[in-house]
């Protein structure tokens, strides 16, 4: 068994020594490609979602150097008509691109060396595997003897594959070496018919456009945008968490408030395997998907402020779901024309979930949520958004102080920034100015709105996490009424029973706008913590 060529088992088998989630059906859609002009595959999803398992997993299934029965038998690939048929019969070519980058910063090497150094360590282990190999032949040309002697295929098995890509953004140079060897392999009449039974190479990416057409264009792709049957094999499925909160007696609710992430037709929603894992071996919901460096720079892209990019930042955060055409992301780190460009990119690192029917995005959970927080307060913030924190901040403490006055004049202020909508006519555009004016609650409370009560609905109440000192509070918004209409509506339908069991203060703000005079008004109630709970 070699690193590259031929790994073996062994990493599948350490998977399974702890708690596997069955994601051998994906091995399925691979068969159904093998020897096919669909042979050629590229999975793309965020960090921390199992891609390095399902690499692992595949290459103990295809790897002929081993015997695999024991470990797939009893799964789900077992129940599947070509399970013996493809079971440990190929030679398996396994990558790993982040391990080559790390081995030529360790010995400061150029990164425009590793494309070579690729081929070198895989043409090593086929000439130890094959002595026979007659000396001064490239790599192609070995592969294919190889073929013609043993009969035997190889399957590519390429995990972060665009890490390259990625570590060397705006140096053409290394990208295009680089994506000239994946052609080389993969868009090689003389090679890719004769050598190659299938190929699976998965990343954060998508393969980098060469125009408008990706760059290795005889790959089928399916990113996280549109992953079609991968879908299910992307994340863990709800039924598959359910089982997890079930087995570990967690809060299956917590779990999707804090983890579910990507949502897809047929399928639903696909939650961060990693993170649920976390939880569930630690016994407690917590951010466990920690920001990466790809991210690192999102900031710096933010505040670029492209057609306004921080004010729809800020209405993702308030909860908002927002309109991104993803069509003309160049699938890089570099390459940005538009808000839509970053947008996209959030998209496919995980930091939004994308709902391709109506073409919005929007902040899936809250341990993203938390990511999308500590921008806001960075120090790299920018001004505006600085400002408009600080005014929210001051007015949450207003409004649980009880100062009306203070809160309508807040939310005059905030309604005359860049935050409010260009048409102020409505009952809807008082809504959105609320949510960006409480825009620092949401670090503190869980936000829902329209809450269904006994009569009626509130349009936005605040419920304060888990173990605060925090009041809950219920908003209701009037456009031309008395300033005191919200909080007499809000009694007369009996708002406040909706927290029954939540048993703290209570604090009722109604909020009008007076269109004639131009003016917000606020009226603020509290009730006292309720008797018996």
């Amino acid at each position: 068994m070699g690193t590259y060529l031929n790994p073996g088992n062994k990493g599948f088998q350490e998977i399974l020594q702890s708690e596997y989630v069955d994601k051998t059906g994906l091995i399925e859609l691979i068969n159904r490609t093998v020897g096919t002009m669909e042979k050629l595959i590229c999975t793309s999803r965020p960090r921390r979602f199992g891609k390095s398992y399902a690499a692992k997993m595949l290459c103990a299934y295809y790897d002929c150097s081993c015997d695999s029965h024991a470990l797939f038998d009893g799964r789900e690939i077992a129940r599947t008509p070509g399970y013996l048929t493809y079971l440990n019969r190929y030679y398996v070519i396994n990558l790993d691109i982040t391990s080559f980058l790390s081995e030529a910063k360790m010995q400061r090497k150029p990164m425009a060396d590793v494309p070579g150094k690729i081929v070198e360590a895989v043409h090593r282990e086929l000439k130890d595997l094959f002595p026979q190999l007659p000396p001064g032949g490239n790599l192609v040309d070995d592969l294919i003897r190889c073929v013609e002697e043993t009969g035997r295929e190889f399957v590519f098995i390429i995990d972060e594959w665009d890490a390259l890509i990625r570590e060397a953004k705006g140096d053409g140079e290394v990208q295009s070496a680089y994506l000239n060897l994946l052609r080389g392999w993969f868009k090689n009449n003389s090679f890719t018919s004769k050598a190659v039974a299938a190929a699976y190479m998965t990343g954060i990416l998508p393969i980098k456009k060469d125009g408008s057409q990706s760059a290795i264009s005889d790959f089928i792709e399916y990113p996280i945008l549109d992953p079609n049957g991968f879908a299910e094999f992307t994340g863990f499925t709800e039924g598959e968490v359910k089982k997890l909160c079930e087995s570990y007696g967690m809060s299956f609710a917590d779990a999707r408030k804090w983890y579910d992430g990507y949502d897809f037709p047929d399928i639903g929603a696909i939650y961060n395997p990693y993170s649920v894992m976390q939880a569930m071996k630690r016994g407690k919901f917590g951010s466990y998907w920690k920001k990466t460096s790809a991210a690192e720079s999102l900031m710096t892209y933010i505040n670029m402020d492209f057609e306004g990019l921080q004010e729809i930042v800020s209405r993702l955060i308030s909860g908002e779901e927002i309109e991104v055409d993803t069509e003309g992301f160049e699938n890089d780190f570099e390459t940005f024309r538009s808000r839509d460009d970053v947008l996209t990119l959030l998209i496919h690192l995980g930091y939004l979930t994308w709902h391709e029917e109506d073409g919005t995005a929007r902040i899936p959970n809250e341990e993203v949520r938390a990511e999308f927080r500590k921008i806001l307060k960075g120090t790299n913030a920018n001004r505006k958004w600085m400002e408009l924190i600080s005014r929210s901040g001051k007015l949450l403490e207003d409004t649980i102080a009880g100062n009306g006055d203070a809160v309508a004049r807040a939310i005059e202020e905030i309604r005359d920034t860049q935050y409010a909508p260009t048409f102020y006519n409505n009952e809807q555009a008082l809504r959105y100015v609320i949510k960006f004016a409480y825009i620092t609650a949401i670090g503190q409370y869980f936000k829902v709105e329209e809450l269904p009560s006994g009569k009626g609905i509130a349009d936005v109440v605040y419920l304060p996490k888990r173990n605060s000192m925090l009041p809950a509070l219920v908003i209701e918004l009037k456009w031309n009424k008395s300033s005191g209409g919200p909080i007499m509506q809000m009694k007369e339908r009996n708002y406040p029973a909706v927290l029954e069991d939540y048993g703290g203060e209570i604090v009722m703000a109604g909020i009008n706008y007076d269109a004639k005079e131009k003016v917000h008004s606020c009226v603020i109630e509290k009730q006292e913590k309720q008797s018996g709970v």
